[in-house]
């Protein structure tokens, strides 16, 4: 019998995270190649940013398909499909006539029905292989997402030195039809029922029809649109700072570097918050990495040397990584674990949105404006709401532990 925490328990994460970091390609891949695709279809910066765009829409929208789909049939199934059809939509992506039908293969192939069960789904699934270290076991998970973040824009990088953005796109499918389809057979064990679930540290325990006072899927829509908020905010630097660095005169090689070293220390950032949340609670730590990804935002308005930069993409992946897992964390408080997967799908499409809706609308504000400087102010007021509201839930939290200890 399988046992929560188990040795199994740990073997199947490894996977998850081997998949999500493969998976992963369908979102930072577009990044690198944005400024190439760019000048070759001659497009705007806001028109080449809509690839991005439809990519995070597509794997927002797809990763509540794939979790529902993950909820019936097991992991291994969609994943399995979602791999295949990914790495067909890299090599059509490749040989995309127009960037209309680049966008378009992005969005439906890569994102909705690709990458998208990379993310989400294998949260959910990690998050129900743990009791004692559920915390860090979704930290990891999340992760993934982030080495892909690491392993791929240097690899982009040579490969579209070397061939071109069409090459690359071709060779990523294959290395994607090859690999990913073999781990996820990893997967075809079905989680164990955990009998009793301890609530999170810090956390109050989860009420089933009111949480935090409000109706569940009230609690669901502000969580989603504070996702939004820190997430518009969180794309400026992660979407643009590749073209920003060219725009700057420091080439795109630089940005590329700047963009690998972001998502590395997220990776630590995202390992650290679960460590975190297992003690403080979700919204706590959710918190705390949304000041200091507003303080990050600020700071990169007052300065823009190469070594400032460098230094503030560091503390911008350490600051933010944390920030999605919380989201699941906090799910996992407040809500039955029965509807875990639907809600925590819900969110992330909420926060995945907010990337798209940002980076988009930082390659807009870049057209009209013609710098940078109004987009990351943008950000800092998204992320001034989401500190808002994320503020207001523990207020809550707080006012309800001090009444059921008065009780």
């Amino acid at each position: 019998m399988t046992h929560l925490d188990s040795r199994q328990s740990w073997i199947r994460l490894s996977a998850i995270m081997a998949l999500s970091t493969l998976g992963g390609a369908g979102m930072w891949s577009v990044v690198v190649a944005l400024p190439f695709v760019q000048a070759e279809f001659g497009a705007t910066r806001a028109d080449a940013s809509l690839p991005y765009t439809l990519t995070m829409v597509g794997f927002a929208a797809g990763g509540i398909l794939m979790g529902r789909l993950s909820d019936r049939f097991g992991a291994m199934i969609p994943v399995m499909g979602a791999s295949c059809v990914m790495g067909i939509g890299y090599i059509l992506a490749g040989v995309a006539p127009s960037l209309m039908w680049f966008a378009l293969i992005q969005g439906v192939l890569i994102g909705a029905l690709g990458s998208s069960a990379s993310f989400g789904p294998l949260m959910a699934d990690a998050s129900m292989w743990f009791l004692r270290r559920r915390g860090i076991a979704v930290a990891l998970a999340a992760s993934g997402n982030y080495l892909a973040g690491v392993v791929w824009p240097p690899l982009l990088t040579v490969l579209i030195g070397n061939w071109g953005w069409r090459v690359a796109h071709i060779v990523v499918g294959c290395i994607v039809l090859v690999t990913m389809p073999l781990i996820a057979l990893m997967l075809r064990a079905r989680p164990p029922v955990a009998k009793v679930v301890p609530p999170v540290a810090g956390a109050p325990p989860p009420r089933a029809e009111r949480p935090l006072g409000m109706s569940k899927n009230t609690l669901t829509g502000v969580l989603g649109f504070a996702g939004i908020g820190c997430c518009i905010a969180m794309a400026m630097p992660q979407v643009h700072i590749v073209a920003y660095c060219g725009d700057l005169g420091y080439g795109v090689a630089r940005g590329t570097e700047m963009l690998s070293l972001m998502l590395a220390f997220g990776i630590v950032s995202r390992i650290a918050s679960g460590f975190i949340a297992d003690r403080i609670g979700g919204l706590r730590t959710l918190l705390l990495g949304s000041l200091l990804q507003g303080a990050a935002l600020v700071m990169y308005l007052g300065f823009d040397s190469l070594f400032s930069l460098y230094v503030i993409s560091a503390l911008f992946g350490l600051f933010q990584g944390g920030i999605v897992p919380s989201y699941a964390i906090i799910v996992r408080e407040y809500f039955p674990a029965r509807e875990a997967g639907t809600r925590l799908g819900i969110v992330l499409m909420a926060t995945l949105a907010g990337m798209a809706i940002g980076g988009w609308v930082s390659g807009f504000i870049f057209d009209l404006t013609g710098s940078y400087a109004a987009a990351f102010l943008n950000g800092v007021a998204w992320n001034l709401v989401n500190v808002i509201i994320v503020t207001t839930l523990l207020i809550r939290a707080q006012g309800m532990r001090g009444r059921a200890a008065m009780a």
